[in-house]
């Protein structure tokens, strides 16, 4: 019979932790399952060592080489309704799959949801990941992700639940120079789907050296940026008048990639007193005042921890609506 979800569980070299995201996904609530496990050329043998006695497994080899690839390789062997993701390292919660199916049916404009994180590591988990799990899991409204996309990728990959269709329609992972997840999920956001997380923890994330975050050079800042700069220029930006917030180095970054793209900037806005009155990348340096206009989309490219809150409380202030007339990056 159809199953309702089918999980694809791209793997190379799961080593100790495959066996635990295998069972995790088949101890789900939601029974009505099948696991595609898509062995990426993988030589530790922890594929092989798995003692798979359940037929909702269907194990099958990657033709071509990387995540991508074996990924649309499951998908197209996939016949649930639900396409999710999952990784070889991480643990699904046991109502994972049963909570974000009820609410893909409960609303039908939704064509993505994610899932809240928690991070667990052997040697134990850095400030710098608590507070980027808080911010994921902050983000859980399809308005607050979209508004939050060119930030970081507001949905964790391995939680992701497609409807079918609409991973067909984005025709699954690419190959791109930048990280495939995201690559994805920008080109979700460009096509208007929308996406959205419950309520409660759904996965445990593993973080340890050998994630591909840590190993690929795609998974630089400069690629992540890159990525930014080319959906922003296709997607996101509006016939006006455009201004970076923040002279610094992100700001003059963000300015080389959309000049790359083919995108002016007019300006630069900052509030440092050095800066205000000079010349960044030969655009003016304008004072905070300069957004009173209202003829500009601004570009928020300020990464102080408390600083995005005091902006958007200015810009808010003056009657600006994040999205439609401004938009933070990083």
């Amino acid at each position: 019979m159809t199953p309702a979800v089918s999980v694809i569980l791209p793997v190379r070299n799961g080593g100790p932790f495959l066996a635990g995201a295998v069972q995790s996904i088949l101890q789900q609530s939601l029974c009505d399952l099948e696991l595609l496990l898509v062995d990426d050329h993988s030589d530790d043998g922890a594929v092989q060592a798995l003692d798979l006695g359940d037929e909702r497994v269907i194990m099958l080899k990657a033709a071509g080489h990387g995540v991508a690839a074996a990924f649309n390789a499951g998908l197209a062997e996939a016949r649930g309704q639900f396409i999710a993701r999952m990784d070889a390292d991480d643990l699904s919660h046991p109502e994972r799959l049963a909570t974000q199916v009820r609410m893909l049916e409960q609303d039908p404009s939704l064509g993505i949801v994610g899932a809240c994180v928690d991070f667990f590591a052997e040697e134990g988990v850095g400030e710098g990941n608590l507070l980027y799990r808080d911010w994921l899991n902050s983000l859980r409204t399809p308005q607050s992700i979209r508004h939050a996309m060119y930030i970081e990728s507001p949905i964790p990959n391995p939680t992701a639940l497609f409807r079918l269709e609409v991973i067909q329609s984005l025709q699954g992972y690419r190959d791109p120079e930048w990280p495939e997840d995201y690559d994805l999920y920008l080109r979700a956001d460009a096509a208007g789907i929308r996406m959205a997380k419950p309520e409660g923890i759904l996965l445990r994330w593993r973080d340890h050296d050998h994630r591909l975050t840590r190993t690929d050079a795609r998974y630089s800042l400069q690629r992540f940026q890159q990525a930014k700069a080319h959906y922003l220029a296709r997607n996101r930006l509006p016939q006006r008048r455009l201004l970076i917030w923040g002279a610094g180095p992100t700001g003059k970054r963000f300015y080389d990639l959309l000049a790359a793209e083919g995108i002016p900037v007019s300006g630069f806005i900052d509030v440092h007193p050095r800066r205000i009155g000079g010349l960044k990348r030969g655009q003016p340096v304008l004072p905070i005042e300069a957004t009173a206009d209202g003829d500009e989309f601004i570009l928020v490219a300020v990464g102080a921890r408390y600083a995005r809150a005091e902006i958007q409380a200015h810009l808010d202030g003056l009657g600006r609506h994040e999205g439609s007339d401004y938009l933070f990056v990083a």
